[in-house]
């Protein structure tokens, strides 16, 4: 519980297995919805295509369950689909055995339904059977059918992925001709719901093979009992062994049904209702209706602590409340003296003073010496001269009285240069050493030239001595 899949779907708890893979209740990030998540268990190159396959059926009909989305993470793939939590047929049957004949021609029906709009999108099931058939929780009411698990499904128009002498689908519900070789068909389909109809009214697997073999010896059998005649008669037309002679379309499978749903007897009074269960079971804890339960926010900022380095202060919550280790403004007050942030371990206690601590707020203290009352002379500050700021004239700050807090800010952060703090925790005795404000480098001062009663001259006697020169050079 907890996995989240491909940033999007959180894996809550394990609903069923089967040989492709395991089915999972999962949350939905994205559309706020619990749905199923169907996990491939292997990667190999034919379960791929089987799952390139299923998940790019879209099919929308209230009685198919079809994929729906579809995702993948490092070597993992899953597809998801709605949530359908009645369980299959076969736990049905599981708890009440034979089912009636009414009760079975509305499933029957449905199946049809669903089993038409497949075909009409040019896709062979080749694997309908109980299990694979699933229902709605509706209790007492109306049975609601899905049909599901279209990983073995075939577009009559692609190549299949096993050879001609290779029969893929599940023993006991192959038509006869599946088990000839022959391409995948509609008629095929409708030979597995005969057998699946069968298996709700006797509450039993029937014996397929005994069966085609007694319908081609002796024709179509007289109807087993406790199945009505006319229901009989549409079983027959789906499980004939020819599927030449086999109801070609759900759709015509579905009309003969409806005329012989008009033909059975009246319910018997006495009779047993049927319900359907829930059978997944309720959420695991953690988990409610709206999704899994999502950590408080102070959970989250101490969740942020171990991973971040940042301190979380439940008594300023309310502005924030948020510290980041590695500014150390000043103004966090870490409580009691030698005690670290709230949901910390206080650190060990420093060798040697320091002139600054953040979790007293006092600068400079005095070192190991009681706070002197506002009334008695400030210590002499010779020891901590050497650290204490100094403005630029040379003349240092008089250090601020022990019994006043430091509410202010440092009034030389803008001039002096800055130091990141280094220190391990909040509160703790040991601090950054206050650095004095460097001085100016020495400007150098700027040449002046001479002034214009002594230059003038100097140009006019260049000028002389210029033109002098141009007339002896003429005169050679």
């Amino acid at each position: 519980m907890g996995e989240v899949f491909a940033g999007r779907y959180e894996l809550i708890d394990p609903v069923g297995r089967g040989g492709a893979g395991a089915v999972w209740r999962a949350w939905d990030r994205r559309r706020r919805r619990y749905v199923a998540a169907k996990v491939l268990q292997q990667s190999d190159a034919h379960t791929l295509l089987r799952f390139v396959r299923e998940q790019a059926l879209r099919i929308d009909h209230p009685h198919v369950l079809a994929p729906a989305s579809w995702a993948a993470d490092d070597n993992k793939v899953l597809f998801t689909m709605d949530l359908v939590s009645g369980g299959s047929l076969a736990h049905l049957i599981g708890d009440y055995g034979p089912l009636p004949p009414r009760f079975v021609c509305i499933l029957l029906d449905q199946l049809l339904a669903g089993l038409a709009a497949v075909h009409a999108e040019g896709v062979v099931h080749r694997d309908i059977k109980p299990a694979n058939i699933l229902l709605e929780a509706t209790g007492s009411g109306r049975p609601h059918l899905r049909l599901s698990d279209f990983g073995i499904s075939l577009r009559k128009d692609e190549p299949r992925l096993t050879e001609t002498n290779y029969v893929v689908g599940t023993p006991g519900y192959f038509a006869p001709e599946q088990m000839m070789g022959a391409e995948p068909d509609f008629p095929a389909d409708l030979f597995a719901v005969g057998l699946v109809a069968l298996y709700l009214l006797e509450g039993s697997k029937p014996d397929a093979r005994a069966l085609v073999e007694y319908f081609a010896a002796h024709g179509t059998p007289g109807a087993p009992q406790g199945i009505p005649e006319p229901l009989w008669q549409v079983l027959a037309g789906l499980l004939q062994p020819n599927p030449q002679n086999r109801f070609r379309t759900a759709t015509g499978a579905r009309k003969a049904l409806a005329s012989a749903v008009e033909l059975l007897p009246d319910p018997d009074p006495d009779e047993e209702p049927v319900e359907v269960f829930d059978q997944i079971g309720p959420l695991p804890p953690g988990c409610t209706a709206e999704g899994p339960a999502q950590p408080s926010r102070l959970a989250e900022a101490s969740a942020s602590v171990r991973r971040e380095g940042v301190g979380y202060d439940a008594a300023t919550s309310g502005s924030g409340g948020l510290v980041s280790r590695e500014g150390g403004s000043g103004a966090y007050d870490s409580g009691a003296p030698g005690q670290g942030t709230q949901g910390h371990a206080a650190p060990a206690p420093s060798p040697a003073p320091a002139p600054h601590s953040f979790g007293t707020g006092t600068f400079p203290p005095a070192p190991r010496q009681p706070p002197t009352p506002s009334t008695q002379a400030p210590p002499p500050a010779a020891p901590a001269a050497a650290h204490a700021p100094q403005h630029y004239d040379g003349t240092p700050t008089p250090p601020t009285p022990a019994t006043t807090p430091y509410t202010t800010p440092y009034p030389y952060a803008a001039e002096a240069p800055q130091v990141p703090f280094q220190g391990s925790s909040f509160g703790s005795s040991a601090g950054p050493q206050p650095q004095p404000p460097q001085p100016l480098p020495p400007q150098p001062r700027p040449r002046t030239g001479p002034t214009a009663k002594v230059a003038v001259p100097v140009l006019l006697l260049a000028l002389v001595c210029f033109a002098v020169g141009i007339w002896a050079l003429t005169q050679i």
